[in-house]
């Protein structure tokens, strides 16, 4: 069922990013779906009570939003992930890097160049740097040598240009906690999936009072905002929440600060770990899996390492998801994108085929997709959810009251 989308804009954060204090610029509204009333506006946290919401469905594999719906909108914004709850995600997922004065952020990458408007700031100009970032002298203009009053002075624009570009320039980047209260105000439960970004660079270029690190102030924040829980406990399903991260040494840091389940994320076969250089054999080894169960419920490998690809043709899978679900692992494959470029031959052209073959056949139990809305229609049509699973379906209803007034009318 289709409800309101209208969402806000704010412009600079008059505070250090505790998520109180807001000086609210000239608010811009976006109608993205047409609806009936508009959504409250309140300052973090949010202060709006839905009452009874209807909780997260376990029965089916999970639709991560992927940065939000950012097949659509520009990565990382309120927009996307508004967008993305809108279309039925189970969880929005981000990355968290910080701003220059310790601020946690969403966004991707270290630099601020391909996606938003930083080189139209003429006053940034000397701002550009080298640094080493996993073994690589990358030049750029990077979060860490901007402050968050800064950042929000940039506008996002979308990462590729064969999708729609009418958003560029409209919004702002988003701190950890205004991600937060999306999630937090949302209609009905929808789980937040953060990773910690870069963990080594981040530590290496931003210091935080008390010899603090990046993952004290990422769980911090977490646990401000009422996240805690192992998977599936009552805590959990109020809140739930997904810590990523491609750097088991935070994984394991952080598992001495939080029960919070945990995904390792798995890159390509040729990259090592960004924090211990261990290869993609090693760590999808079964002893590797045994190990690193202690502190993970799963695994997010890149999905072209699950099935190997040959001239755009799928190959035989590997064994990996059986594996993993044999050390009581989880598998959330990354990413799955509606366009042709990104949709192998065996598809047809047809990413409902795509969902078909990874849900039924490969057997993962959650995906990370840049089209949330695509992957729910697929799902609701295929799997639709039981009313205990959080199901709104009119017709239901419908044919419900039709069948008691018929029974009411034969007594």
């Amino acid at each position: 069922m289709l409800v309101s989308f209208v969402y806000f804009v704010t412009n600079e954060m008059a505070g250090s990013g505790s998520g109180f204090g807001f000086g609210f610029a000239p608010i811009l509204f976006l109608s993205l779906v047409v609806a009936c009333a508009a959504r409250p506006l309140y300052p973090l946290p949010s202060k709006v009570s839905h009452g009874s919401r209807l909780p997260l469905q376990t029965s089916r594999p999970y639709n991560i939003a992927h940065r939000g719906s950012n097949g659509e909108i520009p990565e990382e914004t309120s927009a996307a992930y508004m967008r993305a709850i809108e279309e039925g995600a189970d969880f929005i997922e981000t990355d968290i890097l910080s701003s220059k004065d310790g601020v946690l952020i969403c966004f991707h990458d270290v630099t601020l160049d391909d996606t938003t408007d930083i080189a139209d700031h003429k006053e940034f100009a000397n701002r550009k740097r080298t640094y080493d970032v996993q073994g690589v002298n990358t030049t750029g203009f990077f979060t860490v040598d901007f402050t968050l009053k800064e950042l929000k002075l940039l506008r996002v624009k979308q990462r590729f240009s064969f999708r729609d570009q009418q958003y560029n320039g409209k919004f702002p980047i988003i701190t950890f906690e205004e991600f937060i209260a999306i999630a937090l105000d949302a209609p009905r439960i929808v789980g937040i999936y953060p990773e910690i970004k870069n963990p080594i660079f981040i530590n290496q270029h931003v210091k935080w009072p008390g010899g603090k690190l990046f993952e004290d102030k990422f769980v911090g924040i977490l646990k401000k905002y009422g996240y805690k829980g192992s998977y599936l406990s009552e805590p959990w399903l109020k809140q739930p929440l997904f810590i990523q991260s491609f750097a088991p040494t935070s994984l394991v840091f952080i598992s001495n600060l939080t029960d919070s389940p945990k995904i390792f994320l798995i890159d390509d076969i040729t990259i090592p770990t960004q924090d211990t250089s261990q290869s993609y054999w090693e760590i999808t080894s079964d002893a590797y899996l045994d190990y690193i169960k202690d502190y993970v419920v799963g695994i997010g490998p890149w999905k072209d390492t699950i099935v190997p690809v040959l001239d755009n043709y799928l190959q035989t899978p590997t064994d990996l998801v059986a594996r993993a679900h044999s050390h009581d692992l989880q598998v959330h494959p990354y990413t799955f994108r509606n366009e042709n470029q990104y949709l192998h031959f065996d598809f047809h052209q047809d990413p409902y085929e795509e969902y078909d073959y990874w849900i039924n056949k490969i057997g993962v139990d959650g995906l990370f997709t840049d089209f949330t809305g695509s992957l729910h229609n697929f799902q609701e049509w295929t799997t639709p959810l039981s009313k205990d699973d959080g199901d709104d379906n009119s017709a239901s209803k419908l044919l419900h009251k039709i069948e008691l007034l018929i029974s009411s009318y034969k007594n």
